[in-house]
């Protein structure tokens, strides 16, 4: 499950026709036409498993897999991982098994979705810089499928550009383990432009808070939140200032 509770409603039928049709299209331009037919058969199977479901932010549930899914296919993953994307709520938010899942899609999509399900379900009780480390160290070494991170990323910077539907308190927490756990696995990754998006919507003050103020007990001068190199602190909040600039000037 994502970052709140999932809410019940009514679906829109038409906004999600149209957005897989678009995504399709995207998709025939580097995958099969039979590979394009599998995601499409896996998100209508995924649309039912989530039928009624919204997110907090009021939209159709089935939206936030396939953004993750669009997410990834901006680096021309493979099929099975885009299968698996728009798979990878349904065995913690719906009745759907790993079994029927494999039944449906295969063995290799049933694994990749087995193992972000058993990634979303670790909580992290502290922040500490010691244990964050620990705690990322602990998720590589749990897959053994390099693309259940990349599922798991993408999974989470959707979240990231969705997360002005959250209450503070859950927003800010959100963000923190995003800034201490999630970016710094992206960029031992070497995705540099993932890890970027991820500190520019993780810092608080990008969410319209103060960036709050760590001091190192050794030295009592102001230092960067634990987990976060300092230069890309210094970059997230010049970019975040620019883009407030830029957004102040133009009236928006």
């Amino acid at each position: 499950m994502p970052q709140g509770s999932v809410l019940f409603g009514r679906a829109n039928p038409a906004k999600q026709a149209d957005g897989l049709a678009a995504f399709l299209e995207e998709l025939k331009s580097y995958l099969s036409s039979d590979q394009a037919e599998l995601f499409e058969r896996a998100y209508r199977f995924s649309e039912s498993a989530h039928q009624g479901q919204l997110r907090l932010s009021g939209e159709d549930y089935i939206q936030h897999p396939l953004q993750v899914a669009r997410i990834l296919a901006g680096l021309h993953v493979d099929a099975e991982t885009l299968v698996a994307a728009i798979l990878h709520d349904v065995i913690e938010d719906t009745p759907v098994t790993r079994v029927e899942i494999e039944t449906r899609f295969g063995a290799e999509v049933a694994h990749l979705v087995d193992g972000v399900s058993k990634l979303t379900q670790i909580s992290f009780p502290t922040y500490a810089e010691t244990q964050a480390e620990n705690f990322r160290k602990m998720l590589l070494a749990m897959v053994d499928d390099i693309r259940v991170i990349l599922i798991k990323l993408a999974d989470r910077l959707h979240n990231m550009r969705t997360l002005g539907s959250m209450p503070d308190a859950k927003r800010r927490s959100i963000a923190a383990e995003t800034l201490e756990i999630y970016a710094p696995i992206a960029h031992r990754l070497g995705m540099n432009t993932w890890r970027l998006e991820l500190e520019d919507l993780g810092f608080p003050k990008s969410l319209s808070a103060p960036i709050p103020c760590f001091c190192d007990a050794s030295t009592g001068k102001e230092a960067s939140p634990p987990g976060v190199d300092p230069a890309h602190r210094r970059g997230a909040e010049a970019r975040v200032a620019d883009r407030r600039y830029r957004c102040a000037d133009q009236g928006t």
